[in-house]
């Protein structure tokens, strides 16, 4: 297995005529939860959109685990990764249990596996199972956070995508959806690359920051190294802005 959970290999992507990245050279390290932090535009989301497929680079190469992504495998690719976003997406018309176990019935598995991994997640984000049987209108934010990251989870990804998936909910209840994340990370450990725009969110729950301006990495490396030594003016703002 690579020691990278992802690499960008001379990626280039423009959009129109903006050019977002040119020619990027980036690896994100195995195991640990990696946080992208910068301002809005810089390519935060990009970056995690081309991890998963969603856009593809003009030139260059992104690689998964250690395999580069491939149009022809890119559905089996992405079983291998889990995707929450901020506005979580659950399906409304799809009560909660369905919403969390869609992609483990889509792959076959039978009922008392479904089950037993439901259980496990319930326990672990504290929701409870009369949950099961609601709708998405019918629970809070806070709920449906926790019930997207479950969904996320669900198959026991290697590899787990963040697009500001804890931002939409107020400050009480994200401290409460942190504490429940780090406990499932300490439990099943896991490669997760998280966008914020939160710096303070970052510190807490990264063990590998990468500091982004537009079109560029400023600065990567330990939340300690790069509290104690900004590399960049941008990179100071950053941590002062929290």
């Amino acid at each position: 297995m690579s020691e990278f959970c992802v690499e960008f290999r001379q990626v280039s992507q423009f959009f129109g005529r903006q050019c977002v990245f040119k020619q990027l050279d980036l690896q994100l390290p195995q195991q640990q939860v990696t946080a992208l932090v910068g301002p809005s535009g810089c390519g935060k989301s990009t970056l995690l959109q081309m991890i998963n497929g969603l856009i593809w680079p003009q030139a260059g190469e992104v690689r998964v685990l250690g395999v580069p992504l491939d149009w022809q495998r890119l559905s089996e690719q992405r079983r291998t990764m889990g995707y929450a976003v901020q506005h979580i997406g659950l399906f409304p018309h799809w009560t909660v249990r369905h919403n969390i176990c869609v992609m483990a019935i889509l792959e076959g598995w039978s009922s008392e596996r479904q089950a037993a991994r439901l259980d496990k997640l319930l326990d672990f984000m504290q929701l409870d199972a009369a949950l099961l049987e609601r709708y998405p209108h019918q629970i809070s934010g806070g709920q449906a956070q926790r019930v997207g990251l479950c969904r996320a989870m669900f198959l026991d990804p290697p590899l787990l995508l963040l697009d500001e998936a804890f931002s939409a909910v107020d400050p009480i209840t994200k401290v409460d959806v942190h504490a429940r994340f780090q406990a499932i990370q300490a439990e099943e450990p896991r490669s997760v690359v998280l966008v914020t725009h939160d710096m303070q969110e970052a510190l807490k729950l990264a063990d590998w920051l990468v500091a982004l301006a537009p079109g560029a990495v400023l600065q990567q490396g330990t939340p300690a190294q790069i509290q104690a030594q900004p590399a960049h003016p941008q990179v100071a703002r950053l941590l002062e802005a929290r």
